[in-house]
């Protein structure tokens, strides 16, 4: 169930490139709890979406179950969205994306979603690296079914009923990063500023890019002892940098000491400028990266920003060297050869 919004705008509300007002971007009122974490990460994609003037109806949503699978309905109502299976939703983004790789792609999930019965299919979208931006929603507990610790609750973390997680948790950061994804970024429901540039990277780079977000559940993981709720992240947070995206600029490369800032370009020219906090990090250098967030684990902290940023590995488009016109846009011609062109090849497997 949702709520239309009133379809009142004020006449002088800015407008982007295209001509479009950030009402444009927008959905209907959300029915999550009020104050829930994951509706500040839809206006961060809202807001994202505005300022990179992109046009809605080439932008789809597909997501799983759960909390965070209903939020696509709650922004960007003029884009095309899919609702899938409990965990399958990298299904149905490879092949909506083998089908027309001309669209932005936002895969929406939650920590049950993706940690739990979509490991499998979470795992194997990293390792094809299909182009989409895919958005954890991490709260640490299944929120649908009253708070049930979910695979990403740290170990110690007490729950609202006031049981202690005897499990170690699934690092799903760390865990992209081993399994070879090509963009991972990690960041705070309540960091609008840090999330929205990283929104913005994440839609421009060519490859499977990865935000894990903490996003607190305010119904049933934001008490005394949880390690998910805003108290204790806003406490623990370590940011690798501070950071601004520019989009169409020529490609830049630059050395920099440790400690001051470097420039990231990605594949179409846009770059990620990155004023550097951590001083043992390189965000193109994976095995820094997987030092920083194990030392960090050990002392309780969280990092955030960019974490890691490859532009020289294929997407799955460039891997399986697929034809540049969207297949949903070839024509009868184009898909068959003719009866000379299929002789041939039958022939070869005689």
């Amino acid at each position: 169930m949702s709520y239309i919004k009133p379809q009142f705008k004020h006449p002088k509300l800015p407008k982007n490139k295209i001509g479009y007002t950030i009402k444009e971007y927008e959905g209907p009122l959300s029915t999550l709890c009020a104050g829930c974490g994951h509706d500040s990460i839809s206006a961060a994609i809202v807001q994202a979406c505005f300022e990179m003037s992109v046009e809605p109806h080439n932008v789809a949503k597909i997501s799983g179950i759960g909390c965070s699978s209903k939020t696509p309905t709650y922004f960007l109502g003029n884009s095309h969205g899919f609702n899938s299976v409990h965990g399958r939703m990298p299904s149905v983004a490879t092949g909506a994306s083998m089908s027309n790789k001309d669209m932005v792609y936002f895969g929406v999930s939650g920590d049950g979603d993706s940690a739990s019965i979509g490991m499998g299919q979470f795992v194997h979208v990293i390792r094809r690296n299909l182009n989409m931006v895919y958005i954890v929603m991490n709260n640490g507990c299944y929120g649908l079914t009253k708070g049930q610790d979910s695979a990403t609750a740290d170990q110690g973390s007490k729950s609202k009923a006031g049981s202690i997680n005897p499990f170690q948790a699934i690092d799903l950061a760390s865990l992209a990063i081993e399994l070879g994804a090509s963009f991972v970024a990690q960041s705070f429901s309540g960091d609008k500023q840090q999330l929205v540039p990283l929104i913005k990277a994440a839609m421009h780079h060519e490859g499977f890019s990865f935000i894990n977000v903490i996003s607190p559940c305010v119904t049933f993981n934001n008490n005394v002892g949880s390690t998910k709720s805003y108290d204790y992240v806003r406490q623990h947070i370590e940011a690798t940098s501070t950071l601004d995206f520019v989009p169409e600029m020529p490609a830049i490369t630059a050395k920099y000491d440790k400690g001051k800032s470097t420039r990231v370009a990605l594949h179409d020219g846009s770059i990620i400028q990155l004023n550097k906090l951590a001083t043992d990090w390189d965000p193109e250098d994976r095995v820094s990266v997987a030092n920083a967030l194990q030392q960090a684990r050990l002392k309780n902290e969280i990092l955030t920003g960019l974490l890691y940023v490859n532009t020289e590995w294929k997407d799955l488009h460039g891997t399986l060297n697929t034809c540049k016109t969207p297949l949903n846009k070839l024509k009868e011609k184009d898909l068959c050869p003719g009866e000379k062109i299929l002789e041939g090849i039958n022939r070869d497997f005689r």
